[in-house]
């Protein structure tokens, strides 16, 4: 018996050996990049061309990311690009939950129709829809006689009616949730006198707190990181920090020559740069992990 326990304490060791690598080399392929992005950051110009410098400058350098805000016009494009973002993703939250709880609560005619459309939005590439979506609203500009096309107003109404960024998925995540909870909650607030809308409320809403914020955060990096649909309706009617960074050679020339500065365009630039883009999200990740993590693993209520 002893020698039984010891080769299966043995194997479970090894197991979780096994499985710790594994997991440290998934690792590492998906946080290699960050790690390279932040080192070349502080490195200095002559630590960027020297082949024995890898991974650790030898002198930590913080003209990259004053370069780099410069030629991002970072104060301006921040805002507007925090702003710009969260609008959508709230929009697009709200639109979600309120169609993943009508799908998931009731009954009517065509629903499954309905629910072919959705997963079509998503199967059908953007770019095809993009062609009929901007006839359409250049059609009402022309017809209300009011700017449309260069401003954010076009991308809202998109996500307020459930067509932004991977909103499918959304809408499923939040339908799937709500599978969860007890039809007979619902049930009961009836009883009470409650609506269809003070349920979705103060039950569909309140018991998926972190479902919300796992969908809000999606919504936001998705379309914090979106540039074709973005570049074809707004255009420059916001500088934002991914189109910027997108520009990012034209950009630094332009802010070079004008700045009268001997600087030349390298590889630590471009990383100080693209570091900035994403410490936002890396911040508001921080922030929001545990309920994110909560979100993922639908904890709560899990059914009759």
């Amino acid at each position: 018996m002893k020698k039984l326990l010891n080769k299966r304490k043995i194997s479970e060791k090894t197991m979780r050996i096994v499985y710790y690598l594994l997991l440290i080399c998934v690792s590492f392929v998906f946080l290699e990049p960050i790690f390279r992005i932040i080192s070349k950051t502080f490195m200095t110009p002559e630590d960027v061309i020297d082949p024995v410098v890898n991974w650790v400058p030898r002198k930590l350098s913080l003209n990259n990311l004053k370069v780099a805000v410069k030629v991002l016009n970072l104060k301006k494009t921040l805002v507007s690009s925090i702003l710009f973002s969260g609008a959508l993703a709230i929009a697009e939250t709200f639109c979600a939950a309120l169609t993943g709880f009508a799908l998931s609560r009731y009954q009517f005619s065509g629903k499954k129709f309905w629910y072919i459309m959705i997963l079509l939005c998503f199967i059908v590439p953007v770019t095809v829809l993009m062609v009929p979506r901007l006839m359409m609203f250049v059609t009402v500009q022309e017809a209300m006689k009011y700017t449309l096309i260069g401003t954010p107003i076009p991308q809202l109404i998109m996500a307020i009616l459930g067509q932004g960024v991977n909103s499918t998925i959304l809408i499923l995540i939040f339908q799937n949730f709500f599978n969860l909870i007890p039809k007979s909650l619902d049930e009961a607030a009836m009883i009470d006198g409650a609506g269809p809308f003070r349920v979705f409320i103060h039950i569909g809403l309140k018991l998926s707190i972190s479902t919300v914020l796992v969908v809000f955060l999606f919504a936001f990096v998705w379309n914090w990181n979106e540039t074709y649909v973005t570049g074809t309706l707004l255009r420059s009617g916001l500088q934002l920090l991914p189109a910027k960074l997108s520009l990012f050679d034209s950009e630094f020339e332009s802010a070079v020559s004008s700045s009268g500065s001997a600087f030349k365009l390298n590889e630590a630039y471009k990383m100080a740069a693209t570091f900035i883009s994403i410490a936002p999200l890396l911040i508001l990740y921080s922030f929001v992990q545990k309920k994110f993590i909560e979100g993922i693993e639908n904890t709560g209520i899990t059914g009759e």
